[in-house]
């Protein structure tokens, strides 16, 4: 998984998994997922993510089973 966020233009990137995208659909109006030739989410770029995802205070932690 890789995130990235692009401070120039507000837009943050979250990358699931690295596949061929084989289409991209709009959630709403800032929001855009990529979808894989089977249908799952890819990747998601979302538009003005400074305030609609809090990201500056971005944390990841990994839970054990």
């Amino acid at each position: 998984m890789k995130v990235q966020y692009f401070k120039d233009t507000d837009t943050l990137y979250i990358e699931f998994r690295s596949v061929e995208i084989v289409e991209s659909r709009d959630l709403d109006e800032d929001t855009v997922i990529d979808l894989d030739a089977q249908g799952n989410i890819c990747a998601m770029t979302m538009e003005h993510a400074e305030g609609r995802a809090n990201v500056p205070h971005f944390t990841f932690e990994e839970i054990a089973a």
